[in-house]
């Protein structure tokens, strides 16, 4: 199984802590691409911001997806973001299952516990969470979202500089919030649920380790990709895109056979 694990910042110390965890957790069958988005910000905190990465993102997908089928072939994809930039969208841009790893941990979760808590790098980005978590129908099952309040002396440290608050934190979200699961947000504190093993009386959940091992699952389960519905693609003109993005969808169309004006597209054409 090979699967694309891409970065939606811009900081290669942030997938420098993908790559690790994402290994660490993988099967011993499944090989990793970790990517990098190749244009936006340092990390994402906002919803704008996050309409930023989600196209950086579409276009590492499509130059992983959009060529010859048979050619390195990719069989899922793992949005390495809390947030999960471009998502649900990004579904739609090829016939691998694609993941976030926000829609991963969250699943993770709600198997675990009634109610769980979200742990944060600031309080800027509590309320693009919080509309994701809505967005997934969860809303009822989210205890807290609770933050650190600290200026960052670097995305790629909070795990050293604030591994005694995000510890608090989560220990708060338990004995305060009544949090059955503690979530650990975001890439930067990927890797971060290991060490704090034992120390939180809780299930805590990693979001990389979750949204790898979930990928896994879904590709094994092989159950197919959209041929109809809100998922499938339209065929429609369009122009100034990308050669790989229009590839990838050139692609997704064919194997969909999907239809305009009544024609169906022949599959595999």
């Amino acid at each position: 199984m090979k699967l694309l694990v891409i970065n939606p910042n811009i900081s290669a110390d942030v997938t420098a802590l993908i790559d690790a965890e994402a290994r660490r957790s993988a099967g011993t069958d499944t090989e990793l691409i970790v990517r990098t988005a190749g244009h936006g910000v340092e990390y994402i905190e906002t919803r704008f911001e996050s309409l930023i990465a989600a196209g950086a993102v579409a276009e590492i997908i499509a130059e992983h997806c959009g060529g010859d089928p048979a050619a390195d072939r990719i069989d899922g994809v793992v949005v390495a973001a809390f947030g999960d930039p471009g998502m649900p969208a990004l579904k739609e841009l090829t016939d691998v299952p694609v993941i976030g790893i926000t829609e991963a941990a969250l699943c993770a979760a709600a198997l675990q516990g009634q109610r769980f808590s979200i742990i944060a790098i600031s309080d800027r980005i509590t309320a693009w969470y919080r509309d994701c978590v809505e967005h997934f129908g969860l809303g009822s099952r989210l205890a807290s979202i609770r933050s650190i309040n600290q200026s960052l002396n670097g995305i790629g440290t909070v795990q050293q500089d604030f591994k005694e608050t995000l510890l608090a934190l989560s220990r708060q979200a338990v004995n305060e919030d009544g949090a059955d699961v503690v979530i650990l947000a975001g890439a930067p504190l990927a890797g971060l649920a290991r060490e704090l093993e034992g120390q939180i009386p809780v299930p805590v959940v990693d979001g990389i380790s979750a949204g790898i091992r979930m990928t896994e699952a879904v590709v094994a389960l092989q159950s197919g990709f959209h041929r109809q519905g809100a998922f499938a693609p339209p065929v429609k003109h369009r122009r100034g895109l990308s050669e790989n993005l229009d590839a990838a969808l050139t692609a997704i169309q064919s194997a969909a056979g999907t239809s305009v004006a009544g024609t169906a597209v022949p599959a595999g054409k």
